[in-house]
Formats: structure tokens, C-alpha cells, sequence
């Protein structure tokens, strides 16, 4: 038997809220990839970050009932991939915060020295756990410092420190592939 909800999310969230695997499956279906690109910005390796979005869609399923129906459900049960990503990487590693900043000198970049060729996930990569999960927080999920702040158990000023830092290493780490692509094309 196939089930037709057609573009209908509300039907879709009652049988979803019914446990009717039919739903299941058409929300999974229109969701795992999604999902699965939000987790890679938080989680590098890919089959850790699919564990969490298989974790994230149990919650989801197991947990419907605690969806009031205030706001949107595709942002709750992003919300749920996001805590369940984080949850992860506090369970797996040890980060650590630092509160002072150093602000670099800045180089001088011209317009001709700038190349938009670039995977925006490489770099990302490349950004030290704490970096991450706060530039993600703050850039991709559009949490306030203070939200970053309660939600990682940090200081709002610890949180900004992270996302100029994450900043800084992101701007440092494209504009020497950059350098490295010049060199590789003399």
C-alpha cells in the first residue's frame, strides 16, 4: 500500500506522529540529505556523521509527541541533527576553549588575488573542533553568542572569541591554498 501526502507536511506529521513507517519513510526520504550535509559541517568523518543523523531521525520518530507544533518542524528536528552532532563530539573528543584573542595582523588582499574556486566543506574541515562548532552555530544555524553560549556551556565572550578565530583560520588556510594554486600554475 502507498501512502500520498502529497505537499501536505501536515498530514505528513500526523502519521508520523501515528509511528506509520509510510511517513517515516517519506520524511527520511526528504530529509537524509539534508540532514546529512548539516551534520558533515559539524562532524568530518562521514560515517560518524551519518551515525548521527540515523541517531538524530530515532529521536525524531521517538520523540514526535514533544513537538508542540510551535514553530517549524523542519527546524525542530534540525535542531535535533545540530544537538545530536554536538552531543557526539562532546562525547568523543575534548575541546578545549580559549579566551584571549590575538588578533593577527591582517594582509593587504587585492581584488586580482582572490579566487572563488573552493569547497567550502574542505575548509571547514580543516577548523579545529571548537572552531567549528561555534563558526557552525553561529554562521550556518544562526544561533546568538548567547545561545551558542548556554548551549556549548561557555562564556558569550569565549563564544565570540571562537567564531573570530574560526574567522581568522578559515581566511588563513584559503589564501594559502590560493598561494599554492598561484605556484603550482608559474
Amino acid at each position: 500500500m502507498k501512502l500520498s501526502f502529497g505537499n501536505k507536511k501536515e498530514n505528513l506529521l500526523i502519521g508520523i506522529k501515528k509511528n506509520d513507517p509510510a511517513a517515516q519513510k517519506i520524511f527520511y526520504d526528504q530529509n537524509v540529505k539534508k540532514f546529512l550535509s548539516v551534520a558533515r559541517s559539524y562532524i568530518s568523518d562521514l560515517y560518524q556523521a551519518e551515525d548521527c543523523v540515523i541517531k538524530a531521525f530515532c529521536k525524531i520518530f521517538k520523540h514526535i509527541e514533544s513537538f508542540r507544533g510551535e514553530g517549524n518542524f523542519d527546524g525542530w528536528a534540525r535542531r535535533i541533527v545540530v544537538n545530536e552532532c554536538l552531543n557526539f563530539i562532546k562525547s568523543h573528543k575534548t575541546v578545549f576553549y580559549l579566551d584571549d584573542v590575538h588578533a593577527s595582523v591582517l594582509e593587504v588582499i587585492t581584488d586580482e588575488q582572490i579566487v572563488f574556486d573552493f569547497n567550502a566543506q574542505e575548509l571547514i574541515d580543516q577548523l579545529p573542533d571548537s572552531y567549528k562548532m561555534v563558526f557552525n552555530l553561529y554562521v550556518l544555524e544562526e544561533y546568538s553568542h548567547q545561545e551558542i553560549a548556554e548551549t556549548l556551556n561557555i562564556s558569550t565572550a569565549v563564544s565570540k572569541t571562537q567564531l573570530f578565530r574560526a574567522k581568522e583560520k578559515l581566511r588563513k588556510i584559503y589564501f594559502q591554498q590560493q598561494k599554492t594554486l598561484k605556484n603550482e600554475f608559474i
